[in-house]
């Protein structure tokens, strides 16, 4: 497959679109209080509802499917997607203990000689982790010419970005950045989906045949980002009730424009 197909572009341009969202919620940082703890949690959990539900309606069942279409048994193609899902998830573990980063409420993570690092940088890096499988998850959404399975990805993406910004934004506001900075960064944050969906893009067109494989280290990604880092956080100030609801919700919300745009 040529790198300037159709699809190609569609999964890069999508890639983008779904990163420009982070700023729609990234600008409720203007009107917000900065202490705003049980919103935070609430919309990083609405967020990772649609990651769980685009994780397994947009990236593994696909994954089963194509590797079937490719004439390999329904065994054997489960197999693959969950080798990819566990080769995605320790890639994300080694990047995890290898990088050092910040999270909001649960602090430094990484080596210790880094914490000379400012804190803002650590922000962006941990940021960084989290959004490029999510980039990478849009640019492969459009392989395999299906082009409801990319639009459901990217709309996915796209509405787990808007509380991702807000909560990056807020988060940024509470440690003592500047409201227009907060915003600034946490929109700028959206463009490491571009660069995540580009990789995907490459993967798939020099590599077609991979595809189930990468389907499944982009679900093992976001998976780990889900239960390793959104999850810990949204539940670490004894909001866990108002958490589990928002993740359900968002999952629900997923599930139903997945199934709206496979029609």
């Amino acid at each position: 497959m040529n790198f300037l197909s159709d699809v190609s572009w569609q999964g890069a341009l999508a890639s983008l679109i779904a990163g420009s969202a982070t700023a729609i919620g990234a600008a409720a940082v203007f009107i917000t209080p900065s202490q705003n703890q049980k919103l935070k949690d609430a919309m990083m959990s609405f967020a990772a509802g649609i990651m769980l539900a685009a994780t397994f309606f947009g990236l593994i069942l696909p994954g089963i499917e194509s590797a079937q279409n490719l004439g390999l048994k329904k065994e054997l193609s489960t197999f693959i997607v969950v080798f990819g899902i566990l080769a995605g998830t320790v890639a994300i573990w080694l990047l995890n203990r290898l990088i050092p980063h910040e999270h909001f409420e649960m602090g430094h993570h990484g080596p210790e000689t880094a914490k000379h690092l400012k804190k803002i940088w650590l922000f962006v890096i941990t940021i960084a982790i989290h959004n490029f499988p999510e980039g990478m998850a849009v640019g492969v959404g459009f392989a395999g010419d299906n082009f409801a399975n990319g639009s459901s990805m990217t709309l996915g993406i796209a509405l787990q970005n808007i509380p991702e910004g807000f909560s990056v934004a807020i988060a940024l506001l509470a440690v003592g950045y500047k409201r227009l900075y907060s915003f600034a960064v946490a929109s700028l944050t959206g463009l490491l989906e571009f660069a995540g969906g580009l990789v995907g893009v490459l993967a798939i067109n020099f590599a077609q045949m991979s595809y189930p494989v990468i389907l499944g280290i982009t679900a093992g990604a976001m998976l780990f980002v889900i239960s390793d880092e959104i999850i810990p956080e949204t539940h670490h100030q004894g909001n866990e009730s108002i958490a589990t609801f928002c993740l359900i919700f968002g999952f629900s919300l997923m599930m139903i424009c997945d199934v709206l745009l496979a029609f």
